[in-house]
């Protein structure tokens, strides 16, 4: 497996990374674990969890899990602070307060002593980038944090982190983790290029548009048992549109001349993009995660993205993944 260099630091990470979000929801704690476990055993070194993943479960199950097989030092941790953790009005945002304490609180759930990479779960408009830099930098120097990134945010609002960076000498972002997939491809007309052409890595989320790519729904008003859409409701009923499944379903055919599955050939179409380090897949059972890792060593054909772009094409979307973002104004 050939790994690669995320953004300009020294790291090198496996071109997939375990999404733990379904970690203790719906995932219970032993299948969580052994998912973890194989996940290492085939080469997968980043684990991307947050503290608002079932209220800090998440980052617990993920602890347990490497306290008892011994396997910390094989691993990259990232986890992400932004939400609220509590009632008070300190207790969200990236603001040194809450970032500090959030850092903290992840660090005994998690059971290290450091986070290897800490990113910023949403951008705070409210915050000045100086106070939020400032605070992940003191966070790197006191050893808790290695790097530091941030997540789903517009392109000027990295640019922004990373000029701040080089002139106030703050540690410097070296990842993006936008929302990525063939139904929403919004990041190809500046973020992408801005990460390449500053030297960011690309992480994306949801490289299986919940499952639409997969051809999972059928009706974007009847949502098909325990799929997300159904368990959680809200922003994740909201990206299942009508154009959405109708592309799902010829995606579906697309992989099945290609001579793979849907779900394996929405994950390649995202590692193999230009720019992109490595999507996280983010598997509910082990048998899932098992279907995904042939994508490791997989290599998108040619003709098979040339289709995939008669789809969508570059940079637009049939279906809106940056919901969760505030400052994507654009509704589908």
């Amino acid at each position: 497996m050939e790994y690669r260099r995320l953004g300009r630091s020294g790291v090198k990470i496996a071109p997939l990374c375990l999404g733990t979000d379904n970690f203790a929801n719906p995932t219970p704690e032993d299948e969580a674990k052994a998912m973890l476990n194989r996940a290492i055993d085939v080469g997968i070194n980043l684990i991307d969890t947050s503290n608002s993943y079932a209220k800090g479960e998440s980052e617990r199950i993920i602890g347990r899990a490497l306290k008892e097989n011994g396997r910390r030092q094989d691993v990259l941790i990232a986890s992400k602070a932004h939400y609220p953790t509590g009632p008070g009005p300190n207790d969200r945002g990236n603001g040194r307060l809450h970032l500090i304490q959030a850092c903290e609180d992840s660090l005994r759930r998690l059971q290290t002593d450091h986070i290897d990479l800490y990113q910023l779960h949403r951008p705070d408009f409210e915050v000045p980038i100086e106070e939020t830099l400032s605070a992940l930098t003191d966070l790197v120097r006191q050893g808790k944090i290695r790097y530091i990134g941030s997540s789903t945010a517009p392109a000027w609002k990295v640019m922004e982190a990373i000029m701040v960076s080089e002139l106030r000498g703050y540690v410097r972002f070296v990842s993006e983790q936008p929302p990525y997939n063939l139904l929403d491809r919004r990041i190809e007309n500046e973020l992408v290029p801005m990460c390449q052409a500053h030297g960011l890595g690309i992480l994306p989320w949801s490289p299986l548009a919940m499952g639409i790519l997969a051809g999972r729904y059928a009706d974007a008003n009847d949502y098909p048992e325990r799929s997300r859409a159904q368990l959680r409701g809200g922003i994740y009923a909201e990206r299942v549109t009508a154009r959405g499944i109708e592309v799902g379903n010829e995606f579906v055919k697309l992989a099945q001349e290609a001579g793979i599955s849907a779900a394996q050939l929405a994950v390649l179409w995202v590692k193999d993009q230009p720019g992109v380090t490595a999507p996280l897949i983010g598997p509910r059972t082990l048998e899932q995660l098992e279907h995904f890792l042939p994508v490791l060593e997989m290599t998108l054909d040619d003709s098979v993205r040339e289709a995939c772009d008669a789809l969508v094409p570059p940079g637009s979307a049939a279906a809106n993944f940056h919901n969760s973002a505030p400052w994507m104004k654009m509704k589908l």
